[in-house]
């Protein structure tokens, strides 16, 4: 489906970066609440609570609007999360909605390769892609605290029209969509033609030209080989390599994984940090002073090779200073590894690595 010639444009192309739930969903929900003519949602996770029941509303009052409003979920992430009767309240109130890859026992490996993308398009004014789900464990006003850290971008102008493009290739089955021309800013799913995994062929390239500085930001380290050596490379000529993952993840075998690969990051000079605070959900990266990425693939062999993802990736001074401004804050509440101790941590933990790193490209 072609998009729509109609549809107002906001010509001023920019970004506006969030690393909070609750003020990231009060501009999407403002967007939705004033649209026009389209609203086209993508969500991982969509549970049924006290955020998700905002944006039910939202959707379902705009879809009343003659709005063209569309919701696909996926349904191994919002398994349990969301409720039959939401799906038949938005179908009533006329909203597209759809289950992702729902499990076929004729089709079971579809239910395996699952919709990781985080996506919103607003008419031509805004669209919005990144970490953050639709749920409550991202709201300090619902959950406090221990809310989960993450980052989300706003784009507007040219960006916009593309990540439109995105979400209807995605619904025609065109899993290798690429825009055709490729600014200075663009969006980039994880498969493609030209190069069969796209995300994993760009971070490749920027590794290897990176002559200053490569910040990674992820909640599950879990890289294939050829990407952990072009990290290591880098680190030993010189460049100022560093992670930040989460001190504990929410799922204790992807902690045994991301940990298994700490040696030989160490070993190489890359600096590995794991932040203490809360939940670390973010999924950026940033080269030098010019380049970054932020989006829905973590960096892990499921992102990599086999989830659908989708990333703003950004020749951009700005976007890079903003994802290097939130990466400094998250260092404050991390602490270090340094190789010395971590050659003489625990047999259990060096058992879970060994577990871990044997099924780590299913995980």
């Amino acid at each position: 489906m072609a998009v729509a010639s109609q549809v107002p444009v906001n010509p001023e192309p920019g970004l506006e970066v969030f690393r909070e739930g609750d003020s990231l969903y009060a501009r999407m929900l403002g967007d939705i609440e004033t649209a026009k003519q389209r609203v086209w949602m993508e969500s991982y996770i969509f549970a049924d609570d006290r955020v998700g029941g905002a944006f039910i509303t939202a959707l379902c009052a705009s879809a009343r609007r003659d709005v063209d409003v569309r919701l696909r979920i996926d349904s191994a992430g919002s398994w349990g999360e969301f409720s039959y009767a939401a799906a038949g309240r938005l179908q009533e109130a006329g909203v597209r909605f759809t289950w992702c890859h729902p499990f076929d026992w004729r089709r079971p490996w579809r239910f395996h390769r699952r919709n990781h993308r985080k996506l919103l398009v607003v008419d031509g004014i805004a669209a919005y892609v990144g970490g953050f789900n639709i749920t409550e464990i991202n709201s300090r006003r619902h959950y406090g605290e221990q809310r989960w850290r993450d980052t989300h971008v706003r784009v507007t102008g040219h960006l916009v029209t593309e990540a439109a493009e995105a979400w209807s290739a995605f619904e025609r089955g065109h899993h290798g969509w690429q825009p055709l021309a490729s600014g200075d800013a663009h969006f980039l799913t994880n498969h493609g033609r030209s190069c069969k995994y796209r995300l994993r062929c760009a971070l490749r390239q920027q590794f290897a030209m990176a002559r200053e500085r490569i910040w990674v930001t992820t909640p599950y380290l879990v890289p294939d080989s050829v990407v952990r050596r072009h990290l290591c490379k880098a680190a030993r000529r010189g460049v100022d390599v560093r992670v930040v993952v989460p001190a504990k993840a929410d799922h204790r075998l992807l902690g045994w994984a991301a940990r298994s690969s700490y040696a030989k990051l160490l070993a190489a000079g890359v600096r590995v940090f794991e932040y203490q605070s809360r939940m670390l959900h973010a999924k950026t990266v940033i080269v030098d002073r010019h380049w970054g990425t932020v989006g829905t693939a973590n960096f892990d062999y499921r992102s990599f090779f086999i989830n659908h993802e989708l990333n703003l990736v950004a020749e951009s001074p700005e976007l890079n200073r903003e994802l290097a401004a939130g990466f400094d804050d998250d260092l404050r509440e991390s602490r270090e590894i340094h190789l010395s101790k971590w050659s003489v941590r625990s047999w259990r933990g060096r058992a879970g690595e060994w577990v871990a790193r044997r099924v780590r490209r299913w995980l």
